[in-house]
Parts: structure tokens; C-alpha cells; sequence
């Protein structure tokens, strides 16, 4: 397993979504999944911008690095391939645009060069011909960029401020050329998607990354257009978002992620209202967002003091898109070393929110990384059959 993420934001592999602590054994905690709940909802169609899904399950994006050189080979081929007759899209592992500063690793996919995209295109056919939906996740690390980290050692770390969520001094603050390269490059990844084939984009702007760097104002001091106001700080993203939908055309989908939290503070936040958040949802709407995958730690926890809305469902009220909530669904063990709280394995909290309308879709990370039938063994009821997420499986690439 590689570390994915610097150690000033406390994220390490394998993801950049759904971290992995194991404390229990939850085998024998199977049984309580349903816990009288009604999940057939679950197992019905969505139409994503066109994109016809099976189910209601996405799979989260989780870095696992095993691309030598950027590149997925046949193992990964099978990794997807095993999970996306159980799915209704899958978001694979964040990959590296093509921008020096982007990346810290070179066994972490990239999208660019030949040899890459030939290994997407074999994931791509195995994924679609299992009957399956497939969307990469397009990634710029920027604060979290291990200095003299391959592919680019030489590369700086990118910031918006020259700081860290520490407020030490970290990088160097990205220039305006520096900002419409990194656009371009996030736009020519896009278009690489494409024309590979896959379904749709996952831009990531989340967990303290370099597009969540901008929206967040620990990271963002700047004085510029792109700092100040929440909507200037939300204007990178959203001119990201533009130039992405300018490259893939009006009806191909482009999914945005975004979080609260960040490895280094689970307690961060962009909005502390609904007003602000409306402001950080409605330039990226405007830009051209088909859906949202709104990233928390927990996602029955309501997103705002004296609201019982969770932030998913403040994300579709606000925006009138479809949403992907995540956090700790499925599992019954920390978030994070860090984190002390345990997660309830129930899905009838679940199931209510998604009643009401709080989101579409529904996040899997840990509980499909260690069984890629978890789905079907659920709709199933084969709860006895669920190999549970075990700390050790993240060595696998099953």
C-alpha cells in the first residue's frame, strides 16, 4: 500500500475518499446490515446525464497504487472488472493529470501519455462488457504534493498561498499562468476520458486536494480573484468545471466531489450555513456539474447546527442535481486512525434518508474493496457470504 497523500494532511492510501482502520472483526456483524430495512430502492435504475445505471451503488474512488510508471495493467483490468456487474458506476482511483506539479507517486495512474490510456481503454471494455458503468477520477494533489515525490521530483507544490493547513509556510503560491495551466490540464484529462470511453469525469475537490485548497480559507489567503469571498474562493473550481464541460461537450457527465472535512481536520469546514454553501454550489452548477459525490466521515450526520438535513441532502436541496452521498457506509470500523467513533453497520438509517430524498446514489468504499459482490450477496441475502473489510486486504488488488 502507498501513502497517496504529504503527512501534513494525515491521508495515507489506499484512497483518497474512504481511509481504512480495522478494529473489530465485523464478519459475524453481517446480519445486522439489513437490520429491517428495505433496501430494494437501492436496486433500481438512475439516469445520469443519459448514463443509464443499474443500481444505486457507486464506488468510491480509493488509490491503491499498483500502476508501475502511471500505468494500470492487467491486474487492475480484473480489479475493476470483478466489481462492475455489482455496481451501478464505478469512480475508479484518483489519477494524475498531466500538470508536474499534480502527483506524488509513480505507481499512482496517471491520465496521459499512450501507455496509460491503452491500459484505460482495456479497463474501460472489460467494465463495459461485465455490463457495468465506469467514470475516472481527475486528480491535482497540490498541497498534499510530497516534495522531490515522483513522477516530476523536480516539480514545486503547487499551492494557493504558499501555505499548509497548518499555516506554516508551504510551496508556492500558484501564479495566474500557473492557475490557467492547471485548467487546461484538468480539461485535456477530461477530454483523454472521452476518448478512452469512459462514462463521465470525476473532478476532485475534496479532503484538502488542491481544488478544496482554493475553496477553503486556512489554505486560501490570497488577495486575487481567487481568494477573498467564498465565491472567489469557489472560482478555480468552477472555471475548472467550465473548461471541463468545454472539453466533453453538454450531455457527457461531469461529477464534482467535495467535503467539509480534510485529512488534517476532520472538524474543517467550507460552509458553516446553508447560504454559504449555496455559494459554493452555485458558480459550480452554473459552470456546467451534472451530480455531486459529497464526501463525509458519517452521512447520517446533519450538515449544520439546528438542521437535521445531512450535508448530501442540503447539496441536492440547493443545487437540483443528483447527488452520491459517502461516509462509512457499510463498514462498522474507524474512519481513520484517528478517529475514536465507530460507525453504526446498519442500513436502515440509510434507507431513511434516501426515503426522503436526501440523494440518488450511494457510496461504497472499504465494504466493495474487500468484496466485490457485496451488493449482490446484500440484494441476496447472503449477508453470511460478505467477506468484511479487513485492514489486511488493502495489500490485495483483488
Amino acid at each position: 500500500m502507498t501513502q497517496t497523500a504529504d503527512a501534513a494532511l494525515g491521508v495515507s492510501g489506499p484512497r483518497n475518499d474512504e481511509s481504512m482502520t480495522d478494529t473489530t472483526n465485523p464478519v459475524s456483524l453481517t446480519s445486522t446490515l439489513l437490520d429491517g430495512a428495505d433496501i430494494s430502492p437501492l436496486f433500481t435504475p438512475f439516469t445520469l446525464s443519459g448514463v443509464e445505471l443499474a443500481n444505486r451503488f457507486v464506488m468510491a474512488p480509493m488509490t491503491r497504487g499498483f500502476s508501475p510508471d502511471g500505468i494500470p495493467g492487467a491486474d487492475v483490468v480484473e480489479y475493476y472488472r470483478r466489481r462492475a456487474s455489482h455496481l451501478g458506476l464505478i469512480v475508479t482511483e484518483g489519477t494524475y493529470i498531466d500538470h508536474q506539479s499534480a502527483g506524488s507517486s509513480d505507481r499512482v495512474p496517471v491520465m496521459y501519455g499512450e501507455a496509460a490510456t491503452a491500459g484505460w481503454k482495456q479497463v474501460v471494455d472489460a467494465v463495459h462488457a461485465e455490463g457495468g458503468r465506469i467514470m475516472p477520477q481527475i486528480w491535482h494533489l497540490g498541497v498534499a504534493r510530497r516534495e522531490g515525490a515522483a513522477p516530476y521530483p523536480d516539480a514545486p507544490i503547487m499551492t494557493p498561498s504558499g501555505i499548509g493547513p497548518s499555516g506554516s509556510p508551504r510551496g508556492v503560491e500558484a501564479s495566474l499562468a500557473d492557475i490557467d495551466e492547471i485548467i487546461a490540464s484538468f480539461a485535456r484529462a477530461a477530454a483523454t476520458a472521452k476518448e478512452i470511453g469512459f462514462d463521465g469525469v470525476e473532478l476532485h475537490g475534496a479532503h484538502g486536494y488542491l481544488l478544496d485548497a482554493f475553496l477553503w480559507s486556512r489554505t486560501n489567503q490570497r488577495t486575487d480573484p481567487y481568494g477573498g469571498s467564498i465565491a472567489s474562493r469557489a472560482r478555480l473550481g468552477a472555471e475548472v468545471v467550465a473548461a471541463v464541460r468545454d472539453a466533453v461537450g453538454p450531455d457527457y457527465p461531469v461529477v464534482f466531489r467535495y467535503s467539509q472535512w480534510k485529512g488534517s481536520d476532520f472538524d474543517a469546514r467550507l460552509a458553516d450555513t446553508p447560504a454559504e454553501l449555496n455559494t459554493i454550489l452555485t458558480p459550480l452548477v452554473d459552470a456546467g456539474v451534472s451530480a455531486f459525490h459529497v464526501s463525509t466521515r458519517r452521512y447520517w450526520l446533519p450538515a449544520f447546527a439546528g438542521e437535521d438535513r445531512t450535508l448530501a441532502g442540503w447539496t441536492k436541496s440547493l443545487s437540483g442535481l443528483p447527488v452520491v452521498a459517502l461516509g462509512s457506509i457499510g463498514v462498522n470500523s474507524p474512519f481513520m486512525e484517528a478517529d475514536s467513533s465507530t460507525p453504526s453497520l446498519s442500513l436502515e438509517k440509510l434507507m431513511g434518508l434516501f426515503d426522503r430524498g436526501e440523494f440518488d446514489l450511494v457510496g461504497l468504499g472499504r465494504a466493495v474493496l474487500s468484496d466485490p459482490e457485496w451488493t449482490s450477496k446484500l440484494r441476496g441475502g447472503k449477508l453470511d457470504e460478505i467477506r468484511a473489510y479487513d485492514k489486511a486486504h488493502e495489500a490485495e488488488l483483488k
